[in-house]
């Protein structure tokens, strides 16, 4: 059945069926890890951002309302198209959507002012965050004797977690305030005295995980090249493009995106993509950057709500960062406070 579809794609020798010659089991035990993994991501983001919507009632208080927990039926569904797309996505374009995110990641932390957040990172690094646990997988579990009981164990872990989070949600979008005021549960008092570090919980966890995927990428897109000639065939426009899409980001990181600039981004990126698979990769490629576009479409479609909750509160944090900077300098002198300016007497004594 298989040579008879081939017979029919005369054109394409390049067309590689790498994704039948895998076993499906493992794809779709790797692509259930990485949708429940960002599943993990976008609830713990839910449950940091209801809280500090409760720090500030009068100005959030109507934002508040959009981080209540979904519906049980809404959740299995996100986590079954992210599954989906996840498991077909091969191990290829899944590197090299590490690999721009790093870079990406990389360049807003080191262009971001110190004191600022930007907590919209965490939103937009969805998709990636699921391709870099889909070929940290792949990397670690290559020639595993037992990888399909290794993946279903990982995959059973990240269900756990999953299912914690999401009663978390549920717990705090209907609780907390309640609890928090009148301090009898456990789970409320810690999320009171720290939620603050979520994000940096959150932070580190994200290092540790696209430090171990890129590592893998390098190694997932490099196994393909029987030779250096070829391999630099592919890796110097490859640089050229990150390259380019890196420089465009940092353009649009100077103002506070919308949704309709975080989709055109998208857009931009797995546009760039596509032109550098359709001049030196392969068919299989092309389709997987098609079903990446719509991973990233849907992911950002989902977290829409937590997305403009971030943009405000990131607006806010920016003001206050800059008015307490503003408060160290004296409104006359523009001395810092603390340092008066010479008097006249002493300024004509030394003439």
């Amino acid at each position: 059945m298989l040579s008879f579809i081939r017979s029919w794609l005369p054109g394409l020798p390049s067309f590689q069926w790498s994704i039948l010659s895998t076993n499906p089991i493992d794809s779709v035990l790797q692509g259930l890890t990485g949708a429940c993994g960002i599943s993990v991501l976008c609830n713990l983001m839910r449950v940091y951002l209801f809280i500090k919507c409760l720090s500030d009632p009068e100005r959030l208080s109507a934002q508040r309302d959009r981080l209540r927990s979904p519906r049980f039926f809404t959740e299995i569904l996100h986590l079954c198209v992210l599954s989906s797309i996840l498991s077909v996505v091969g191990a290829r374009v899944g590197a090299l959507v590490v690999l721009e995110f790093s870079l990406r990641a990389v360049s807003t932390m080191l262009s971001t002012r110190k004191g600022s957040q930007n907590s919209q990172l965490f939103l937009l690094c969805q998709y990636s965050l699921g391709c870099a646990l889909t070929s940290s997988l792949s990397f670690l579990q290559e020639g595993a004797p037992h990888r399909t009981l290794s993946l279903l164990l990982g995959a059973g872990l990240a269900g756990l977690l999953t299912w914690h989070t999401q009663a978390l949600v549920r717990h705090v979008g209907t609780m907390y305030e309640l609890h928090s005021k009148q301090r009898y549960c456990g789970v409320c008092i810690t999320l009171l005295t720290c939620w603050h570090d979520i994000p940096a919980l959150l932070t580190t966890a994200l290092k540790i995980t696209f430090a171990v995927a890129g590592m893998a990428a390098v190694y997932l897109i490099n196994k393909d090249f029987l030779s250096t000639s070829e391999a630099m065939r592919f890796w110097t426009p490859l640089t050229i493009c990150y390259t380019l899409l890196v420089i465009y980001m940092q353009e649009e990181q100077q103002q506070n995106p919308s949704e309709e600039m975080a989709l055109q981004t998208v857009f931009v990126r797995m546009g760039g993509l596509l032109i550098l698979m359709l001049t030196v990769g392969k068919w299989l490629d092309v389709l997987h950057i098609l079903v990446s576009l719509l991973g990233e479409v849907w992911c950002l479609l989902r977290a829409r709500a937590m997305l403009e909750v971030c943009r405000s509160q990131d607006c806010s944090d920016s003001e206050g960062v800059y008015r307490r900077g503003a408060e160290r300098w004296s409104p006359n002198t523009g001395s810092p406070r603390g340092h008066s300016p010479p008097s006249p007497s002493i300024e004509a004594s030394s003439r």
